[in-house]
């Protein structure tokens, strides 16, 4: 069953057309692979996808409603949860403060309080640090923290912006096991954009490589992961 569905997606920044007629779908319960060189529009299709900007052209639909209109709200109420590149978490308030801020749609309170130790289970990182202040914890830490509060708005739809990105490998391990975890326990769909083609590849299993805002390649991820020239092609010397 496809969750979610991109169709002839175009959008841009100003004069910049970042997508040129994007198309892709993400089945319910899949994690899928976005991947592609820097500059290739990675980013701005979750970004259209979460509502924080808006396509030029095209369509996109979450379970059969199109998304198009919407405001990020709105977006997140209906069940997709976008951890934004660069983690961009509340460096003054606590961890369980920056927890519970990824609720703040939600009037469940035993829900959220649930969910909340099921994160801290998760990364048992952060349970050590409940009341520690943000931007006190490790790059890693701080990644953990992000995923932690798109994880406490109970998505249905996880969007993933660059979950390695600037961590230390030991670390990237623990969290794409967390990632898989959370999958298979919760059946929670998950769209990964990571520059770190192996464990992207191998932690997926479905893949989307894009160049210059277009859908170059995709295929089964055990497939791709066997392209030995895929890298190289369109993601220089990436990965």
């Amino acid at each position: 069953m496809t969750q979610l569905s991109l169709r002839s997606l175009q959008a841009g920044y100003g004069a910049v057309r970042a997508l040129r007629g994007v198309s892709l779908d993400v089945g319910k319960g899949a994690m899928v692979a976005l991947l592609g060189a820097n500059g290739a529009g990675k980013s701005t299709t979750l970004k259209v996808i979460s509502g924080m900007l808006k396509p030029l052209s095209g369509d996109l639909e979450f379970e059969g409603r199109s998304l198009c209109g919407l405001t990020p709200t709105q977006i997140v109420r209906l069940g997709i949860a976008h951890v934004p590149e660069g983690r961009k978490i509340f460096k003054d308030l606590a961890v369980s403060e920056n927890l519970r801020m990824g609720a703040y749609t939600r009037r469940d309170s035993a829900g959220v309080k649930e969910d909340l130790s099921m994160v801290l289970d998760l990364f048992p990182r952060l349970r050590e640090r409940t009341k520690q202040l943000g931007g006190s914890l490790s790059g890693g830490e701080q990644q953990m923290l992000a995923i932690g509060r798109g994880l406490m708005a109970r998505p249905s739809l996880l969007l993933l912006d660059e979950p390695s990105l600037g961590i230390a490998p030991n670390l990237v391990i623990d969290i794409f096991a967390a990632l898989k975890r959370i999958n298979e326990e919760r059946q929670m769909t998950m769209l990964i954009v990571e520059q770190n083609v192996h464990v992207a590849l191998k932690t997926t299993t479905y893949g989307y490589v894009l160049q210059v805002g277009r859908i170059a390649v995709d295929g089964e991820s055990a497939e791709l992961r066997r392209n030995k020239g895929l890298v190289v092609s369109y993601m220089g010397s990436q990965g």
